[in-house]
């Protein structure tokens, strides 16, 4: 498959058991080295692989925090789950993190999975098929929000009257669409709306199907499929950063321009410098 833009490069931190300072110690290393291009948090309220769970910050109000402190980096939440919040709060809130940061909001969404946050926090879990309407309403909704005045939506789960945004976020027409998923119906909505798009499958092959049919559905609607950027999540190991190598060639192989390391917080043993000088710096030399 050819790849259709240059490849770039970010990081990602979760938020289990990680306090602000040693986040903003992560980031803005990583903003300091040239070839990292983009910051991530997740959407996750609880540690969901242990109990007690831990202490564990949520997303949006650390983006802010992480946003303002920061000068290069792009900033996003991969990805917001569409269910946490209403989409007409959350555009205000995402225009505000474009305005703090100057521009450099990447805006991710998603449907909302997790059960078991959804129980603990007492927010309804709509079944599949309706979360997956409910992101494009929400995507469609919270667009027209950056790009007009006032915005009356009359659709099946939310509706809005004369909603203003202002101030409007500082990137024209919008901060970018990033959305994740991976099953049929999603990717109609990610083909209508996404500027990025994350797939999280098990293996190369998968993605490549998947990316496959993603174009399949933008060819449908008569959008271009390389308007949509790929990207992939791939996992470091400190003491073996050949494996983060060469699982990032393989996906780059199908595909994938956009890649996103998760690296652990504090970053130890100079994760970040040997992530660029061992791992991205030679691939973006392979693949110019």
């Amino acid at each position: 498959m050819n790849r259709q833009r240059p490849l770039s490069f970010g990081i990602k931190t979760a938020q289990r058991h990680a306090t602000h300072d040693a986040l903003l110690d992560v980031w803005q290393e990583a903003d300091s080295i040239p070839i990292f291009e983009h910051a991530w948090l997740n959407d996750h309220f609880m540690d969901l692989n242990s109990t007690p769970t831990g202490p564990y910050l949520e997303s949006w109000t650390l983006l802010a925090a992480l946003a303002a402190q920061t000068r290069r980096l792009r900033v996003g939440v991969m990805v917001t789950d569409n269910t946490y919040r209403h989409p007409a709060i959350l555009a205000k809130m995402a225009a505000t993190i474009d305005v703090i940061s100057h521009g450099r909001l990447n805006f991710g969404i998603g449907t909302g999975w997790s059960e078991r946050q959804h129980l603990a926090y007492g927010i309804p879990l709509p079944p599949p098929g309706e979360r997956i309407r409910r992101l494009g309403e929400a995507c469609e909704l919270i667009r027209r929000l950056w790009t007009e005045p006032l915005v009356t939506f009359e659709g099946r789960y939310y509706q809005l009257s004369e909603a203003p945004c202002d101030p409007k976020p500082l990137q024209k027409p919008s901060p970018p669409f990033v959305i994740g998923g991976d099953g049929e119906q999603t990717l109609k909505v990610i083909a209508q709306y996404a500027d990025i798009w994350d797939c999280s499958v098990d293996s190369p092959e998968i993605y490549r199907q998947k990316s496959m049919l993603l174009e399949n559905y933008c060819t449908a609607i008569g959008r271009n499929p390389a308007t949509i950027e790929r990207s992939r999540h791939i996992s470091v190991d400190p003491s073996d950063l050949k494996a983060a190598r060469l699982e990032t060639r393989a996906y780059i192989e199908v595909g994938a321009t956009h890649i996103i390391y998760h690296v652990p917080v504090p970053a130890a043993q100079g994760i970040l410098r040997r992530l660029a000088e061992e791992v991205a710096s030679p691939l973006r030399a392979e693949y110019l």
